[in-house]
């Protein structure tokens, strides 16, 4: 676990970042001009969050760690495993298929085996882990996409990868790695409008409302693996390429 401390951090896009996108990738007026715009706007505006200090795993969840829960518990496995077996030399390779009914269930599990209060980050927490404080970078790195940073559909992988292989080079400002490619992550937020709010309802579980994924994927091109995005899925949903990893309280 990654210590991100407490404080005020730059979230979301701004309008001269959009404007930028337009100037320097070739797939960003597309989306001002088939969507009018919706989907920049979905993480505007961007605005200022105070965060307090907690910590983050430095991965996503693996399929061996997962595994362990299965073996332990009986609990179904992930719609993307062969049988009762992740697919051969995946052990360190992200978990996915798995729903936020899945991934509640396996922190739960943890929980009684540790004795600490491991959850899902919020939003704000995984956005502020992924991009840092106050310079509002596009990337985990920086403004400039680098495809040898993250696991996209532009690497020809194909598939996850395992978890750190683009580290150091495609790590956040705290040393956070695949923060963006690989795999989506399940947040604890629900998809709601910003500016955002820890206290304004969207922190309370409502599975009648779709919950905050972020981080793009290996399934996925560039532009949605910037530190902005957001999308919004049910409860329920599953994809081969959706997986978590953990926040933790001090």
């Amino acid at each position: 676990m990654i210590r991100i401390p407490e404080g005020p951090f730059t979230m979301g896009l701004s309008d001269e970042q959009v404007l930028f996108l337009l100037r320097s990738e070739d797939w960003a007026e597309e989306w001002q001009e088939w969507y009018d715009n919706d989907l920049f706007m979905v993480e505007q505006p961007q605005h200022i969050v105070y965060v307090p200090e907690f910590y983050i795993a430095q991965y996503p969840v693996t399929n061996a760690d997962y595994f362990a829960f299965v073996w332990q518990t009986g609990y179904r496995m992930p719609r993307t495993w062969n049988g009762f077996y992740y697919p051969d030399g995946t052990d360190d390779h992200p978990v996915t298929g798995v729903s936020r009914h899945d991934v509640l269930a396996y922190i739960e599990w943890l929980n009684q085996q540790t004795g600490l209060k491991y959850r899902l980050p919020t939003e704000a927490e995984w956005e502020k882990a992924a991009r840092g404080d106050m310079d509002a970078r596009i990337y985990p790195w920086g403004d400039e996409f680098g495809l040898w940073r993250c696991n996209t559909k532009e690497g020809g992988k194909f598939s996850t990868t395992p978890v750190g292989s683009y580290s150091p080079s495609g790590d956040s400002p705290y040393g956070v790695a695949d923060m963006v490619g690989n795999v989506w992550e399940w947040t604890s937020s629900l998809f709601r409008p910003y500016p955002y709010s820890a206290i304004d309802g969207r922190e309370v579980p409502n599975d009648n409302e779709k919950y905050v994924v972020r981080g793009g994927s290996w399934y996925y091109s560039r532009k949605l693996a910037r530190c902005t995005v957001r999308e919004g899925v049910i409860a329920t949903y599953t994809s081969p390429a959706l997986g978590f990893r953990l926040a933790l309280s001090p």
